[in-house]
């Protein structure tokens, strides 16, 4: 194989202490045309995730020194790569804590790698990076400005920084403002139709979403839930 198409290769992380695990992984990955790196602690992750800028990354959240928590944490601060959480916990505080400091999804030790290599395949299969394009006039909810071109969101004068999660999520629920949308129309919106992971993914990312609109989740102006249905947009009133 040719330089050229190895590095045509879309790129993974495997963060796990487990060698034996870490291997296998690995070697589904490279089964389906995903080239894998593989670091054993936290540190090494970090570092190998700014030497080479993987498209998605594997986390353990038991690892040693630091922890897959504060690595998901410190990662989002240089990355915008896709993270799958593993935990030998099924204890939804366990899955809510990682989701809540970036990951994208989860899966429970043990699980399946053909599973996890499906679930990598669905990710990577809708871009990362803001597509350009005309998106349709600035949309006005009160002091939220929403403008789908710019792939921008301005509350109160100031621009809210959000991820490209948290902005389609934000793009979706406007484009239809009186729609409620369920938390399956926002997954096949936001993560895909081929999207196999838990729905509740959504809650999260709409959690960070509100804070960062300085929204209050108790009195919501912005983003409104609506009991056994799903998300709609508010007034902004």
């Amino acid at each position: 194989m040719s330089e050229t198409d190895l590095a045509a290769r879309p790129r993974a992380l495997v963060v796990e202490d487990e060698e034996h695990l870490a291997r296998l992984v690995a070697d589904y990955l490279a089964r389906d045309q995903i080239t894998a790196e593989i670091a054993a602690d936290g540190q090494r992750a970090l570092e190998l995730a700014r030497a080479s800028a993987p498209d998605v990354v594997i986390l353990d959240l038991m690892l040693p020194g630091i922890d897959g928590i504060e690595v998901c944490r410190r990662l989002r601060t240089f990355s915008d790569a896709y993270v799958i959480m593993l935990t030998a916990r099924a204890e939804e505080t366990d899955k809510l804590v990682g989701l809540a400091v970036g990951a994208d999804d989860y899966m429970v030790k043990p699980f399946s790698p053909r599973e996890l290599t499906a679930r990598i395949r669905a990710m990577l299969r809708r871009p990362r990076s803001p597509q350009p394009g005309d998106g349709g006039p600035v949309r006005r909810f009160g002091d939220l400005e929403i403008d789908p071109a710019a792939r921008e969101a301005v509350v109160a004068g100031a621009r809210a920084d959000l991820t490209k999660l948290e902005f389609d999520l934000l793009e979706a629920l406007s484009s239809r403002p009186r729609a409620v949308f369920t938390r399956r129309q926002l997954v096949d919106r936001v993560w895909g139709q081929d999207w196999f992971g838990d729905e509740h993914i959504v809650d999260v990312h709409i959690m960070r979403l509100r804070r960062k609109l300085g929204d209050d989740a108790g009195c919501p102006r912005y983003v409104l839930a609506v009991r056994g249905v799903g998300y709609r947009m508010g007034p902004g009133a």
